[in-house]
């Protein structure tokens, strides 16, 4: 049974020495599509685009088919937008996980498309002119679309854009309930890594 298990380890062992990973870091623009509805009835809020950097893991399952996860943290201010209040700012961690399809039309150019879920977490949430201003941490689904073009075997330059479906709950001073639809594009250009 030992050898068994000592077998077993050092195969297991060997497969993920020999997968293809990759990794890439990116600058993204985070630009929100919002809508929202504060008690009920519809109001109109602007929330702010970003820049930050992202990271990203690729794991092939084979030639096609890999699973990306990615990281990245962003902050936004929240206001609405006739200028009538001002809801401060919030920070989002929204590690986003996709499955993706890579094509190989040519040797250096490999396009991909991916679907996945996205959890995000709101944090470090600033009331702006308010007592109190809380977000509920949520689910959502991403679309994503890139193109990776290889510079030599083991390194590329990529181009990622991504959709993410992200509403969440929001109550100002503990009783004013809302709910924004953030839905952010995410546009990143960035270098990456095989091996």
């Amino acid at each position: 049974m030992k050898k068994l298990l000592f077998f077993g380890s050092l195969l297991f062992a060997l497969s993920l020495n020999a997968q293809n990973w990759q990794i890439r870091l990116r600058g993204v623009s985070v630009q929100p599509n919002e809508k929202s509805t504060v008690a009920g009835v519809k109001s109109d809020v602007n929330i702010s685009n970003s820049f930050i950097p992202e990271l990203d893991f690729t794991y092939f399952f084979n030639k096609n088919v890999a699973a990306e996860l990615i990281l990245g943290t962003t902050k936004h201010d929240v206001e609405f937008s006739n200028g009538a209040a001002n809801l401060g700012s919030v920070w989002l961690l929204p590690p986003t996980l996709t499955l993706q399809y890579h094509f190989y039309p040519t040797k250096t150019l490999k396009p991909y498309l991916g679907a996945g879920l996205n959890y995000t977490i709101f944090y470090n949430a600033k009331p702006g002119q308010f007592n109190d201003i809380s977000y509920d941490n949520k689910v959502g689904f991403a679309l994503q679309g890139g193109v990776d073009y290889f510079l030599s075997d083991k390194y590329f330059l990529n181009l990622d854009v991504k959709k993410v479906f992200l509403k969440t709950d929001v109550e100002v001073n503990g009783s004013i309930p809302a709910e924004v639809n953030i839905d952010p594009l995410l546009i990143g250009f960035g270098i990456g890594m095989k091996f």
